[in-house]
């Protein structure tokens, strides 16, 4: 992330007028708060001083030596940089919170260093979240700016999307460009049936009867072979569009299974669900019906124009210049409104998505609405998105069904003077009435392209919104991805913990300078009060997210050098909540293990105690468990999560509040259970309740994201620490309740 900012000319100048030049400049950032305004100032920061600089003006200088206790404050709505000057604790400058937030983060450890005398150049390895161009954010995890992306750009990327399909999606073109040949030899045949047949005064020859139904039979068969050559042209369109579809798809999915957590957490269900449906139809529809058809009708129009002129040249001249007349006032019209467009068509995007996100989150909260009573309020929240949602629809339709069409009469209003002009001819004696007809009716083809001209930008625009919102996800830079060659290896169960900071924001971290050696077949019991980085350690531990700072290996190498796939493989896992998928108890016990066979199956429920339930209910081991597992209590869908960890054996165990759902009995024989499991098994478990960990070899007490404390049950009693003080105040919890 950029550390050094130009200054303008002005604060350029001012600057240049009071350093020396033995100062040397490390980092200049941006400030954008004074009072209650937004401003474009400046903080420089050389070896010897800081300097604020607005306006062409140095506001203040700080000698840095006498400097202190540089911080980053979250005020309302912005940010302050501090620091003790003299003793004095004083704000520096505010910016708005977010776009800098970072950078001043970086500068804190730049500017403890500079106070100190160490020059060493500090860099903050973070992606820009903001445009450079507009300032504008980018799609997040991407470098991507909607309002600065190049439509080319876009375009490419849809062509490459293409590969292995662009041979059949020609065919469409191909056809409907000779079904656009075939409309202009009709009329070349309408005009010899009306001039030679129809309005013939003459002695007719002996064979006319023939010819004229040669000409009649030639006129039905190319409307007939056009009407074929479209059916061809929809069928490989489906085909071809059928494809494409189950390509992106399939593609998107992919991509959304191998973003962050942080990526997918951030984005709805209902969010991703529309961006796979909605817009991926969106695209395919505009490549295999709607290119094909733009590109047909521009070779219509000028092939149109040629044979026009080569009619009669002052005619086609005339009657060309009567079409393009209002050409230029309606791309003008266009050009206004595009902006306009675009906006009302993200406006409705988001308003649909809005409802995705909210129908979703009720379906899937759906016992929670139904125990608080809140039915009513679901239908009156669902009523409220659907009104936002068909109002701006409505609102869309109902401004673009009233410019269209009248840019589409405005269009066609040459046609008038055609026509005028026409029979002007005609009654002059200047043009017959066959060759009027054919005058006639290749200026209507030719306005088909150009009423065409109407929908085009509507339709791009529609396409640019969906294909960015897929391009969001496909561009997107997963924060944890394996190296270029990962190692595959089987886990001793060796974990090293060394040094680790970590936030979810890089200006606040959850966890400190953690380090702690685990070795293999050992169980360690992790405990703290809520909120304090327990389950973010295990998540680092799985790679979930990369720490900011400091490694974690297993059995000597990196996490980050191991393959994901090979990882998590190896590591069996109990979530506080616990998810079942909708299947059989069968199949959610084999997800890890996707062949084993019934005896594995049957001999992980038993490991977890689940078996003796399972055989009590109607169809056993088949029993469809239904959506998120709610036909079964908590405490059978955590012993069905249990087993599932347990049935391919893994090197490591995690086990995050795995008996939280459980009453005192059931919790009893699941502790049984892990406790026969935890040989040659590194074992994590995380739980409040510190009885579950009484055989734990060693407990980790993690207190505001620093280990506290660190050793076994016995040994943290003796210190009368935290530990301590949580098994003391739980047991005197129990003998109340007792």
């Amino acid at each position: 992330m950029k550390l050094r900012f130009d200054m303008s000319p002005a604060d350029r100048a001012a600057y240049d007028a009071l350093t020396g030049k033995d100062e040397k400049i490390m980092y200049c950032l941006p400030f954008d708060c004074a009072l209650d305004k937004r401003v474009d100032g400046r903080m420089v920061f050389t070896d010897q001083y800081i300097y604020k600089i607005l306006g062409g003006v140095v506001e203040a200088r700080w000698e840095i030596r006498k400097m202190s206790d540089f911080s980053v404050e979250v005020l309302y709505g912005c940010c302050a940089f501090y620091a003790k000057v003299d003793g004095v604790s004083t704000r520096l400058c505010r910016f708005i919170s977010g776009r800098n937030q970072s950078r001043y983060t970086t500068i804190v450890g730049a500017c403890e260093a500079l106070a100190k005398g160490d020059t060493k150049e500090y860099t903050n390895d973070e992606p820009e979240r903001y445009c450079q161009k507009c300032g504008r954010p980018f799609v997040m995890h991407t470098h991507i700016c909607p309002f600065c992306q190049n439509k080319k750009d876009v375009y490419k990327m849809l062509w490459g999307m293409t590969k292995g399909l662009r041979l059949m999606m020609l065919f469409p073109l191909l056809t409907a460009t000779l079904a656009m040949g075939i409309q202009y030899v009709v009329p070349v045949l309408q005009k010899i049936l009306i001039n030679d047949y129809i309005l013939f005064e003459d002695e007719r020859a002996n064979n006319w009867f023939i010819s004229f139904v040669v000409v009649v039979a030639g006129i039905v068969l190319f409307d007939v072979l056009n009407k074929l050559l479209s059916v061809l042209q929809s069928r490989i369109a489906a085909v071809a569009g059928n494809r494409f579809t189950r390509f992106l798809r399939t593609l998107l999915f992919e991509k959304i299974q191998m973003l962050s957590m942080s990526s997918v957490q951030k984005k709805s269900t209902g969010d991703l669900m529309g961006r796979i449906n909605n817009d991926v139809n969106v695209v395919q529809n505009f490549i295999t019906n709607l290119l094909p058809s733009y590109f047909a009708q521009v070779l219509s129009f000028v092939l149109g124009l040629v044979l026009i002129l080569t009619m009669d040249a002052s005619m086609g001249t005339y009657m060309s210049a009567f079409i393009f007349i209002p050409i230029p006032f309606v791309i003008l019209c266009i050009y206004l409104f595009r902006h306009m467009m675009s906006r009302m068509n993200i406006k409705a995007w988001n308003k649909g998505q809005r409802t995705n996100r909210m129908l979703q989150d009720v379906l899937s909260g759906i016992r929670v609405v139904k125990s608080y009573g809140k039915e009513e309020t679901a239908v009156a929240e669902f009523r409220e998105c659907t009104n936002a949602q068909a109002h701006q629809n409505e609102k869309n339709a109902k401004t673009f069904d009233t410019v269209f069409p009248l840019l589409g009469f405005a269009l066609r209003s040459g046609s008038y003077l055609i026509m005028w002009f026409g029979n002007v001819m005609l009654f002059q004696g200047r043009l017959d009435v066959g060759t009027l007809n054919q005058f006639n009716t290749y200026t209507s083809i030719i306005y088909s392209p150009l009423m065409q001209i109407t929908q085009i930008p509507r339709n791009i625009s529609a396409f640019m919104t969906s294909f960015g919102k897929i391009m969001e996800i496909l561009e997107e830079e997963p924060d944890v991805a394996d190296t270029a060659k990962p190692e595959h290896f089987r886990f001793k169960g060796n974990v090293s913990v060394k040094h680790v900071t970590f936030g979810y924001e890089s200006a606040n971290p959850v966890l400190k300078d953690v380090s702690v050696e685990i070795k293999a077949g050992e169980m360690i019991g992790i405990v703290g009060h809520s909120g304090c980085g327990k389950s973010t350690l295990i998540n680092l531990i799985m790679r979930m997210y990369d720490p900011t700072e400091g490694s974690i290996e297993i059995d000597g190498v990196n996490v980050k050098d191991i393959a994901q796939q090979s990882l998590r493989s190896q590591m069996g896992v109990v979530l506080q909540e616990t998810h079942l998928f909708s299947g059989s108890i069968r199949d959610n016990i084999k997800y890890a293990l996707p062949y084993a066979t019934d005896e594995q199956v049957i001999t992980a429920a038993r490991a977890a105690n689940a078996h003796d339930f399972i055989m009590r209910l109607p169809e056993g081991y088949n029993t469809i468990v239904g959506e998120k597992g709610y036909s079964l209590s908590g405490g059978e869908r955590q012993r069905i999560a249990i087993a599932r960890a347990l049935i391919h054996n893994p090197p490591i165990l995690i086990l995050d509040e795995a008996t939280a759902a459980l009453d005192t009995e059931t919790e009893k024989l699941i502790q049984d259970a892990i406790d026969k499991l935890t040989d040659n098994r590194t074992t994590f478990a995380i739980a409040h309740r510190l009885s579950t960990l009484r055989n734990a070899n060693k407990i980790l007490v993690i207190d505001h994201g620093r280990i506290a404390e660190f050793g076994t049950h016995k040994e943290l009693l003796d210190q009368r620490g935290i530990y301590y003080k949580l098994v003391m105040a739980q047991t005197r919890a129990a003998l109340e309740k007792g």
